[in-house]
């Protein structure tokens, strides 16, 4: 009976090779199989640093078929290497659904340090790093991404965001919007050549992107709520809502309409009952 094989989570460089460990080439060398994201853009790094091994593709489109056959491969013995194309797979990209699945079927992961985007954007922004949260990419469309951005507005810690470049500009006039005229980082190319952070307020990025092409892709950071200010936001956001449609917010957010009816009669000061009464056909 064959011993079943381990799946290693490696992070490649985001821009520069020399970003790459030597733990990571070493795991690439030792194991039988590497799952890219995009199999060209992987052999191009093994060319480089002279590793040869078989590639399978693994991506957001074909991740649901190819993970039985990578957890067929692992249950047969094989040690798999996971590779997306830049960074830390896990990370905005299928290989989180890899690693869950690993992890249910009883198969272990080990996960090897390396280059990760959000990281580096967020230490180089100047903003704090106390505390923060990592969005990511959010939606292509307007309406879902402003609805996000009207989730966040009362975060009081710093926020990560990922884009691409065709979209920056949108995005950062919905950030201007909805969460108003904050400090902002907005980092290119990190780790590359032409590496560029912005550090402004929100209006004086979005004006420099307007006169000037976005290219490359982007980690954004932005200031968090100051602790302060939140009561006045919360005031003026529930001022905006009817009874029932601050009740329905709540009730959104995961809370029973009992919870929510409490919560909306203390943050408006007014009795139970008149909050009850606007709750009855939810």
């Amino acid at each position: 009976m064959s011993t079943v094989g381990k799946l290693f989570i490696c992070p490649t460089p985001i821009g520069n090779l020399e970003d790459i460990t030597i733990r990571t080439l070493n795991t690439l060398k030792s194991v039988d199989l590497i799952a890219a994201e995009d199999t060209r853009h992987t052999l191009k790094l093994l060319n480089h640093f002279d590793i040869k091994k078989p590639l399978i593709s693994y991506h957001e489109h074909n991740k649901k078929e190819k993970s039985e056959v990578l957890i067929e491969k692992l249950y047969d013995g094989d040690n798999i290497a996971l590779v997306s194309d830049a960074g830390m797979p896990g990370i905005s990209d299928p290989g989180s659904d890899m690693v869950k699945k690993s992890i249910d079927n009883g198969i272990e992961v080990d996960v090897l340090p390396g280059a990760t985007a959000s990281i580096l954007g967020l230490i180089l922004s100047g903003l704090s790093t106390e505390k923060f949260v990592f969005e990511g990419f959010l939606s292509s469309k307007q309406k879902e991404r402003i609805e996000r951005l009207t989730e966040l507005k009362l975060e009081y810690r710093t926020i990560i965001f990922y884009e691409s470049p065709h979209r920056l500009k949108d995005m950062l006039e919905d950030l201007l919007e909805i969460l108003g005229n904050r400090n902002i980082s907005v980092a290119r190319e990190l780790t590359k050549k032409y590496q560029e952070v912005i550090r402004s307020d929100i209006r004086e990025a979005l004006d420099r992107f307007k006169k000037q092409s976005p290219k490359g892709e982007f980690v954004i950071v932005v200031e968090g709520v100051d602790k302060e200010d939140i009561k006045d936001i919360e005031d003026d956001l529930w001022a905006s809502l009817t009874i029932k449609e601050h009740i329905l917010e709540y009730m959104k957010k995961g809370y029973s309409k009992k919870e929510s009816v409490k919560k909306v009669s203390k943050e408006r000061n007014i009795p139970k009952r008149e909050v009850y009464k606007e709750s009855i056909d939810l």
